[in-house]
């Protein structure tokens, strides 16, 4: 009888998914302090899931293309949970957490809208191009052997994430094939 109190008192929490804030670059960390410390405690009846939200971007260093993994909230970590006494305890008091994001003493849980666009947004396979640019815009190159040269787009390949940039070199309009990461716009 005592057992079955205490139960329902356990089971008050309604399933969600929280936001916990962390110390900036302990993301990966507390993830998985967390996921050690749910399953020593016997807490994976209240919490679910934890994630660090990522997306794959592409850069460029030393002149070639990388996709790598950023994170889309650093700082930040979502759980999916019965919010408890005893499973709000178990993750507020893990090395490196904040704590939850929330109104009050209790954390608010995220709509389903947000968490949807955040899963679809980690789930992409290929990287998008950031595109800002448009035939006829100044530039200035930032990466690469034209380094520090300014010129105008003549043609954008959104497809491949390059364009054509015609630079002025030794008084002669030279056209230059560049990817979208090695330009900023003047």
């Amino acid at each position: 009888m005592v057992k079955e109190a205490k139960r329902s008192i356990k089971q008050e929490g309604k399933r969600g998914w929280y936001v916990i804030h962390t110390y900036s670059g302990y993301e990966e960390q507390v993830a998985e302090s967390l996921k050690q410390r749910i399953e020593s405690m016997g807490m994976g009846d209240y919490v679910f899931s934890v994630i660090v939200p990522k997306e794959k971007q592409i850069e460029i260093k030393n002149g070639k293309r990388q996709v790598v993994e950023k994170k889309i909230f650093p700082g930040y970590v979502l759980i999916e949970m019965n919010v408890t006494d005893e499973s709000w305890y178990v993750v507020r008091n893990t090395p490196n957490v904040t704590g939850f994001v929330g109104f009050g003493v209790r954390p608010t849980p995220m709509s389903e809208e947000e968490i949807n666009r955040i899963m679809k947004r980690m789930s992409v396979k290929e990287p998008k191009h950031k595109i800002d640019f448009v035939a006829g815009d100044l530039v200035r190159i930032t990466d690469g052997p034209l380094k520090g040269f300014e010129g105008k787009i003549a043609e954008i390949d959104e497809e491949k994430g390059k364009m054509k940039v015609s630079v002025n070199m030794f008084g002669r309009e030279t056209p230059a094939n560049i990817d979208f990461l090695q330009a900023k716009k003047i």
